[in-house]
């Protein structure tokens, strides 16, 4: 019979597979009711220790992974420069990975992790959804950057940095009330995204909502799944089939600035002036909201604060200065050229 390993001794226990290791190594965070549990199960079974990967660990490399989903976003492009450099300037390797749309995040990780020696890893967009004891099989620090967390997750357990997606689109829909707009048509994510994207949608049904505006679902468009999220593209197609179907808005709110210059294009072409006809708002901040004509009204985040941020929790991480630490940072309404008030 094979020897077990310290994942089969975790399953048999119940727990993950940092628990195990906690026991074994004597860890104070964690309690004994817990640990006797585990060290039953290890006497019964004869398990010893890998010291082998115990030494592997010891002479892990100084490397840390980004792994990124929406590579092609041109926000995550922009945090991506300033992660590279404030990882070389810690002097450890920095390692850019893509996990694609339909990928297990937390399996692409342990991977990279046994592959490369990381001593860290940083998540990148996205969500994760994942149980606790799934993601306790990440044996090295991480941060979540900018990653959704479904609703279950206790976010205290976990090290994140992002803004309150909520809030930010609430702003950006109360603004556009504000300047007399009632139908306001949404660029969104899947209705079964269930993190930035939804988050977005429930701020801009807040806002209707105490507004007094009824919401005409007719008008929330999600993004197309056969396009890269989030593009240029996906706005453009999205914005046209309203165009085709008639649809009546005076203002249009797509969730990302990619989406919002896509829209733009379909309602230029369709002969609409922005904002005379239809007012025109993104979200993020990007450069191409502010060279785009007319520039855009955005949302903007601040890329540079939350990515040096994730880098010096990362670190703190590493070097045992923080259990787990949470950010949430303001963002700001940036009210430009593609808004004004609706004309009658």
């Amino acid at each position: 019979m094979a020897s077990l390993t310290i994942i089969d001794i975790a399953k048999i226990c119940g727990v993950g597979v940092t628990t195990v290791s906690r026991a074994i190594n004597n860890h104070p965070d964690i309690s004994d009711e817990t640990k006797a549990m585990i060290m039953k199960v290890v006497k019964e079974n004869n398990y010893v220790p890998n010291n082998n990967a115990r030494n592997l660990k010891r002479t892990a490399s100084k490397t840390i992974a980004v792994l990124i989903k929406g590579m092609n976003n041109p926000f995550f492009i922009q945090m991506i420069d300033l992660f590279e450099k404030g990882i070389k300037d810690k002097k450890y390797t920095f390692i850019l990975h893509r996990v694609y749309e339909h990928q297990d995040e937390i399996d692409v990780a342990n991977e990279l992790v046994k592959e490369k020696k990381l001593k860290g890893i940083i998540f990148l967009g996205g969500y994760l959804s994942h149980s606790q004891d799934k993601l306790e099989q990440l044996t090295v620090p991480y941060v979540l950057c900018t990653v959704g967390l479904s609703s279950e997750f206790d976010t205290y357990n976990y090290s994140y940095v992002s803004i309150d997606d909520f809030a930010e689109s609430y702003k950006m829909v109360d603004y556009l009330c504000s300047q007399g707009h009632k139908r306001i048509a949404l660029i969104s994510a899947s209705m079964e995204d269930r993190s930035i994207g939804q988050l977005r949608y429930q701020g801009y049904k807040q806002a209707l909502e105490d507004h007094g505006i009824t919401i005409d679902e007719q008008l929330v468009r999600p993004m197309k799944a056969h396009l890269e999220s989030y593009s240029i593209e996906n706005g453009y197609v999205v914005t046209k089939e309203m165009l085709a179907e008639n649809l009546d808005f005076s203002a249009l709110f797509a969730i990302s600035d990619s989406m919002a210059v896509g829209a733009s294009k379909a309602l230029l072409e369709a002969g609409r002036s922005i904002p005379e006809d239809c007012s025109v708002a993104g979200f993020d901040g990007l450069d191409m909201s502010f060279y785009y004509h007319p520039s855009i009204t955005t949302i903007e985040q601040p890329i540079a604060k939350m990515a040096e941020e994730t880098i010096k929790i990362m670190f703190d991480l590493i070097n045992k200065k923080v259990t787990h630490t949470q950010l949430k940072f303001p963002a700001e309404l940036i009210v430009r050229d593609s808004t004004g008030v609706i004309h009658s």
